[in-house]
């Protein structure tokens, strides 16, 4: 068998903190048992090979804690044995200032000595969402090496399109619990192209000349899987095939500029398609399968709103699927024990039960926004779905502000309207907040 000799930076403190926010049981799970995490992670995103781990570096701050419900304060420090036990090299990373620890100028450090060592690492997987690795990645790239980005949170655009794969909060988690991983079907795209398509049609778009080539080839492998196909075709095996085919252009054209597998397969105009969440069919010879909740690709959005999905991955959704999704995720966490790898599959298919087709990724989307907005779903008592939507959209605005995105009064007051949180609700801050820099310690008081 052969083997992806690999090597893995965690930034211990970014990582846990982003899990943390999301699921405080499944963060403590992530830090106390590493080795079965980092074993599910060998054979993840890969085709035939698995991972052999060269390098394995933890990057942590020992004085970083949290308050975890029903303990007492619990330090990073605590977690150093279980990482050391799973093969990991641990780099004490205590704070420089009250923001900063170095765990990410180390990484630049360690990488970069990894690359230009004897020894040849086919492929660095950095765990953090720090943008300000991202040059790393362009170096890597330069040098031909595979990347893949493993991130808790949400990232900058400009990181994430620098790695070659990028395993989300959705993936982590699931690598965690040990869950199947079935989030990342490019059928999903639903969360951007259910609905939503500025402008029309993908087919009006324009593939630029360098990519016409590899363009074509996927219109040929498409076009012929769809003319042969006898019965519906399952679109995240397809989006799969093409993928194994066609390599690493899906990855730097982004799906040759349509941002998805859906809206890219759409631009064939292929005669009589249609699309539902996860399948694709030819109307004049195939059945409509009996559950499948059809795309919609004439919906406009708001230029505010388009701006948005441009530049923070904002799902590109009509505005009456928003509401919707905020009283699922409520209803779930009113009547579930939380878990959130369960809470947005559970809600994904009692949105499509209601007619509106919204992914996977697309809720996961909207329980990391609401989480960062200040209302994370685990919080007791458990949120409406008024205080999801307000603590949602305050995020998304938040994001913006971060990303120099200027919007007037006006289009602020059109995006509430459009993401369905135009009245105010008090949403209180979670209870469990954790303290990643912890205290100085004192021998850094002295001069």
């Amino acid at each position: 068998m052969r083997y992806i000799r690999s090597a893995l930076y965690l930034d211990f403190d970014n990582v846990f903190s982003g899990i943390f926010k999301l699921d405080p049981k499944v963060a403590i799970q992530f830090a106390s048992n590493p080795r079965t995490w980092l074993r599910r992670l060998s054979t993840a995103l890969t085709e035939d090979a698995e991972r052999r781990w060269l390098i394995l570096r933890c990057y942590l701050n020992p004085a970083g804690h949290v308050e975890v419900p029903g303990e007492s304060r619990v330090y990073f420090s605590r977690f150093r044995t279980a990482f050391v036990r799973a093969g990991f090299e641990v780099v004490d990373c205590p704070r420089y200032n009250a923001t900063k620890n170095g765990a990410d100028i180390k990484i630049v450090v360690d990488a970069l000595d990894a690359l230009w060592g004897d020894a040849v690492h086919e492929e660095f997987v950095i765990a953090s969402g720090d943008c300000d690795l991202t040059p790393l990645l362009h170096r890597l790239r330069r040098a031909d090496r595979r990347t893949v980005i493993v991130s808790s949170a949400d990232t900058a655009e400009a990181f994430t399109a620098s790695a070659d794969q990028v395993l989300d909060s959705q993936w982590l988690l699931a690598l965690v619990q040990g869950e199947l991983v079935d989030f990342d079907d490019e059928a999903d795209a639903a969360d951007e192209a259910a609905a939503g398509d500025a402008g029309g049609s993908a087919g009006a778009q324009l593939v630029s000349a360098d990519q016409d080539e590899a363009y074509q080839a996927f219109r040929s492998l498409v076009t012929a899987e769809y003319d042969n196909a006898s019965t519906p075709l399952n679109m995240a095996a397809l989006a799969q095939q093409v993928r194994d085919r066609l390599g690493g252009v899906i990855n730097e054209t982004d799906w040759f500029g349509f941002h998805g597998f859906a809206r890219a397969v759409n631009s064939l105009n292929l005669p009589h398609l249609r699309m539902s969440q996860h399948l694709l069919w030819d109307e004049s010879r195939h059945v409509a399968p009996a559950d499948a909740v059809t795309m919609s690709w004439g919906a406009v959005l708001p230029e505010p709103i388009e701006r948005l999905a441009e530049l923070t991955g904002l799902p590109r959704l009509p505005q009456e699927s928003w509401p919707a999704i905020y009283r699922t995720l409520s209803d779930y966490v009113h009547a579930h024990q939380f878990n959130l790898t369960e809470c947005t599959g559970w809600s994904r298919d009692r949105l499509r039960e209601q007619g509106h087709a919204v992914s996977r990724k697309t809720v996961a989307f909207v329980a990391r926004g609401t989480a960062y907005g200040g209302c994370p779903l685990y919080q007791q008592p458990p949120p409406t779905a008024e205080q999801i939507a307000v603590a949602f959209v305050r995020n998304v605005l938040n994001r913006a502000e971060e990303q120099e995105l200027t919007l007037t009064e006006d289009e602020i007051a059109m995006v509430r309207t459009w993401l369905g949180a135009e009245v105010p609700v008090q949403v209180e801050a979670a209870t469990v907040e954790p303290d990643f820099n912890g205290p100085v310690p004192d021998d850094q008081n002295r001069e």
